[in-house]
């Protein structure tokens, strides 16, 4: 499994979200890719402001798990989730 966090460079949201979910991506031995949003004209015309967004997977094809601020509980159960599910 991997994490995608949908960033941007300015955004003090997405830093404090990075901060709190690469512990717990780590501890489960997941890697958070970090991706910034005004890089990919798609990505920015699908979320715009509503970053820093928090992905199960991959930008494209991943599942939302939050958004602007961590959510440490659906972090977790999607960490739980065995890898060949995510």
């Amino acid at each position: 499994m991997r994490l995608t966090l949908l960033s941007r460079a300015y955004c003090h949201l997405c830093d404090e979200m990075l901060a709190a979910a690469a512990p717990l991506a780590a501890a489960a031995g997941v890697t958070v890719q970090v991706i910034d949003v005004d890089a990919d004209p798609e990505l920015e015309r699908k979320y715009g402001d509503r970053v820093p967004v928090l992905i199960a997977g991959d930008a494209a094809t991943g599942s939302e798990i939050c958004h602007f601020r961590l959510d440490p509980a659906r972090l977790k159960a999607a960490l739980a989730v065995p890898a060949a599910a995510g």
